[in-house]
């Protein structure tokens, strides 16, 4: 009787391990190559950058894809995703110099210190913001050497790594993708749709703020399940070595020594800052910063040349697991554009749209934007793959271009939550050591509301001619 009054578990808390999942859209791309025919948009170049032809779609001869080629697509992603791979090393060993000289340690146990224990669910939802802040501003794996600062924040108010994720991977994520200065996606879309750039930003501003205040919520709504049933962590059994605090709170204070290793990281995060508003700097010049961060902080802190290699060799091998997740990841992106079905995947959902009412029209764009999100998973990509055959099928369903482009946003965005496809994310959990079949259960929640709160925006946005 026991089993048959168990209650099921909702699917989303059944999710297979990582590998497996990937591994299972890895054959499921395959097997679409035999199904869906190949095909390929014209494109141009319109300041470097390839966009789409409207109207040029053509089908092209099958290039289904054998069990050789599916295997040899893991190989060809990791050399694909080596700037992101090199780049999730770089934060490692970046941080691990910062981790062995007690900077972090210290400067977390200080901050909590003086804030007080009493105040954690506060302490929670103002470094959410921060975070979310980041990602509104900075952009998303500029910021990867930061998520392992919650993660020892997140220890040190008792919580789990799975919070540490929602507080910096989750805003941060939120942050980016509802941006309303979002370069790659708002400003690429307000370019192909000769807008002003970044106009309309009062309702993006009111909808991202609303979505990273949920993201606060329910980070205070699951440490305070885990802190009254620690059994419901979802993160136990993950490697926290090097991230917990190591004397009680009250004992902690930040060293001359520390500030000289807190001054390096801050400068070093406004040279990067400058260089990626200014000079143009990506995931190259990011990984070089974060190698002389990592090495003036360990000649401050006075580290001999074998504990610096010592450092540098443990940073990698904590990072080698989310480091291999990226480049797993990314061979899903090689098989795609091996058998060419990305543009006909593209195509046949911009038929569906058409003849839809008006509402379910926006709605509708936002879903397949979702959908095409998870084979192409570059924001700027897919905004100069999709948005020039989108913008001129909204305006004949009659929505404006200002609509047309939200939605793309929502879309893209929002699915970045859960996109295990996305490098990005997978780096960015891969900080905090959380794999991404843990992170789909705690962040789906969220997601669906996210959801719903984005498509009552879409209708708003269609009631009021949003323009």
């Amino acid at each position: 009787m026991s089993e048959l009054n168990h209650k099921k578990k909702p699917w989303y808390k059944t999710i297979p391990h990582a590998i497996t999942m990937l591994f299972c859209i890895i054959i499921l791309v395959t097997i679409l190559t035999y199904i869906i025919p190949a095909g390929t948009y014209e494109r141009i170049i319109i300041e470097g950058r390839k966009s789409v032809v409207p109207g040029s779609y053509n089908i092209i001869p099958s290039t289904p894809i054998g069990a050789l080629d599916m295997f040899k697509a893991i190989p060809l992603g990791f050399k694909s995703a080596a700037e992101i791979i090199f780049l999730v090393f770089a934060g490692a060993i970046m941080f691990g110099f910062m981790e062995k000289s007690k900077a972090v340690e210290n400067s977390v146990g200080t901050l909590v210190n003086k804030l007080g224990l009493k105040n954690k669910n506060l302490i929670i939802v103002i470094m959410t913001f921060v975070f979310g802040f980041l990602g509104v501003a900075v952009g998303y794996e500029n910021n990867i050497a930061m998520v392992p600062i919650a993660a020892v924040l997140s220890l040190a108010l008792g919580g789990d790594l799975i919070l540490a994720a929602g507080i910096s991977v989750g805003a941060m994520t939120i942050g980016f993708g509802l941006s309303p200065i979002n370069p790659y996606t708002v400003g690429t879309g307000h370019q192909l749709a000769d807008l002003p750039m970044f106009s309309g930003a009062l309702l993006r501003s009111v909808l991202c703020f609303v979505a990273l205040s949920i993201m606060a919520y329910y980070n205070v709504r699951y440490f305070k399940r885990i802190t009254k049933h620690p059994e419901k962590s979802l993160g136990k059994g993950l490697d926290i070595s090097g991230l917990t605090l190591s004397k009680p709170i009250s004992d902690y204070k930040i060293t001359i020594n520390n500030w000289l290793v807190i001054s390096v990281f801050l400068i070093g995060l406004l040279v990067i800052l400058y260089g990626v508003f200014n000079l143009n700097w990506y995931l190259n010049e990011l990984s070089a910063l974060f190698l002389i961060i990592g090495l003036l902080c360990g000649i401050v802190a006075r580290m001999n040349a074998t504990s610096m290699s010592e450092t540098v060799l443990k940073a990698v091998s904590i990072a080698a697991p989310g480091a291999f997740m990226v480049g797993y990841a990314t061979s899903i992106k090689v098989l795609m554009e091996t058998g060419n079905i990305g543009d006909t995947i593209s195509y046949n959902l911009s038929l569906i749209l058409e003849g839809l009412p008006l509402y379910a029209s926006a709605i509708s764009m936002a879903v397949s934007q979702t959908v095409i999100n998870f084979f192409i998973p570059s924001g700027s990509g897919q905004a100069l793959a999709t948005l020039p055959v989108m913008l001129p099928l909204g305006e004949s369903l009659g929505l404006t271009r200002q609509i047309t482009i939200l939605a793309f946003q929502i879309g893209d965005g929002l699915s970045n939550l859960i996109n295990p496809t996305l490098g990005g994310l997978i780096a960015m959990l891969s900080m905090c050591r959380v794999p991404i079949d843990r992170w789909i259960r705690f962040i789906f929640p969220v997601l669906i509301t996210l959801i719903g709160i984005a498509f009552i925006t879409l209708i708003i946005a269609v009631a009021t001619n949003y323009s």
